[in-house]
């Protein structure tokens, strides 16, 4: 293990079981697919490879099952340069998550945690400075793991996903708060998370690209124009390119503008995973912006 890493993702890993349709189903309704694929997936795992793949000395915290999907997933980590040390192996079965994705690229989720409901509160996080989490783990492991993260002087980014309650407590320890738009909403509203302590909420739009709300005001960052595949894990390219510029010394805007273009680069890739883009990837999107 490295004596400090640039970013340490602490979340969930999955397998994605991914159907693709003409359109998501509505309640009761059954749709015909149009084909299925399997991806190494989960919020955690997407984001650590994103800031791998955006330059970032990363580490990977979480839990996998002594199962196929388990090897499959950790077998990403070492291709990809993720430090896989923290990592446990349990007797659950690895986490899936089964994903419908339509014709316009939006997609419908169901997350099933197995393994990674075993993260302890009592993991020893690696060196890093930046530490990211989310919230498919269970929630006291994120409060001690960033938590501790502040205290040793990490910058600390939480992606609210999916949304619940967050402990004031972790509020308070959040330098950066990433939420979708509708997250923000289920969360309260900016307002309420700068008043409960967080540095700053940059709130992803999608198309409309992202807002980051301060203490001093708003700004938005422009989307990229890109012709959208699949959605799936574009919040997590932006949340993992994010934490690795951040890492790198960007100020909130640069980083968040480095962040967009990965999140709009992920939707032109089918799969989580697959989908994160590589830093000269990215760079290429800027310059042609």
């Amino acid at each position: 293990m490295a004596d400090r890493y640039d970013v340490c993702v602490i979340g969930s890993a999955n397998l994605d079981l991914v159907a693709t349709t003409s359109h998501l189903p509505q309640p009761g309704e059954t749709v015909l697919g149009r084909g299925y694929a399997e991806h190494p997936g989960g919020k955690g795992l997407n984001q650590a490879v994103s800031a791998s793949r955006s330059g970032a000395r990363t580490a990977f915290v979480g839990a996998l099952g002594s199962d196929p999907a388990g090897a499959r997933l950790r077998a990403v980590l070492t291709n990809e340069m993720i430090d896989a040390t923290a990592v446990t192996l349990v007797e659950a079965p690895t986490g899936r998550a089964l994903i419908i994705v339509d014709d316009a690229g939006e997609n419908s989720i169901v997350v099933i945690p197995g393994a990674n409901a075993t993260v302890s509160t009592v993991v020893e996080l690696p060196s890093a400075s930046v530490v990211l989490a989310q919230l498919e783990i269970p929630i006291d492991a994120v409060v001690a793991a960033l938590t501790n993260a502040r205290s040793v002087g990490s910058t600390v980014i939480l992606n609210p996903a999916p949304a619940a309650p967050l402990p004031p407590e972790l509020l308070a320890v959040c330098d950066v708060l990433v939420p979708n738009q509708h997250e923000l909403v289920q969360l309260g509203g900016v307002r309420s998370m700068l008043e409960a302590g967080c540095g700053a909420v940059v709130a992803t739009l999608g198309s409309a690209g992202a807002d980051v709300h301060t203490a001093a005001g708003t700004t938005r960052v422009a989307a990229f124009d890109v012709d959208v595949v699949d959605t799936t894990g574009a919040g997590d390219a932006f949340c993992g390119a994010l934490a690795a510029r951040l890492a790198a010394n960007d100020d909130l805007l640069e980083a968040v503008r480095w962040a967009t273009a990965a999140g709009a680069l992920a939707t032109t890739v089918r799969g989580a995973v697959p989908a994160q883009p590589t830093a000269n990837a990215i760079k290429a999107l800027l310059r042609r912006a």
